[in-house]
């Protein structure tokens, strides 16, 4: 089997349902190395207490371990909603090589959406994006979380 943007997606997506049944925004994240899973990530900011816990931080600090190194050349990132100014200014200074993600952020996304720090001039580093992946399925996710909130 071929694996594709698709395919990791899949596996993000599954992270985000593991946040869902915690409680927290149902966001997920995996980092992929060489064809293979080297980090994975989901929203853990309620049950840390933690601002910075967001999924994608969460993955590419298991990344980062798995590779001995903070400086994340060649791996690209798969989140089911667009990363926020922390987020994308991490996926930036980590040097990741390339983000998908499916769902856009029309209120703090920072790949596109509202701003863009992938493709700054100013910083030393861009980050080639793929976004709308799956995009359905990440907002049918969000959906129902909050649905079953209100």
């Amino acid at each position: 089997m071929e694996k594709d943007d698709e395919y990791f997606m899949r596996q993000a997506l599954e992270q985000a349902r593991k946040a869902a049944e915690m409680g927290e925004v149902p966001v997920g994240c995996v980092v992929v190395h060489d064809g293979t899973v080297i980090g994975m990530g989901h929203n853990l900011r309620e049950s840390r207490a933690d601002p910075t816990a967001h999924a994608e931080i969460e993955a590419l600090k298991q990344a980062a371990s798995e590779l001995g190194t903070w400086y994340l050349e060649g791996v690209t990132v798969y989140c089911t909603l667009e990363p926020c100014c922390m987020c994308a200014g991490a996926l930036v200074n980590a040097r990741v090589e390339r983000l998908v993600y499916g769902l856009s952020d029309d209120k703090s996304g920072a790949c596109g959406s509202v701003v863009n720090l992938l493709e700054q001039p100013a910083l030393n580093h861009r980050v080639d994006m793929t976004s709308g992946v799956l995009a359905e399925e990440s907002l049918q996710l969000l959906q129902d979380f909050f649905k079953e909130r209100r």
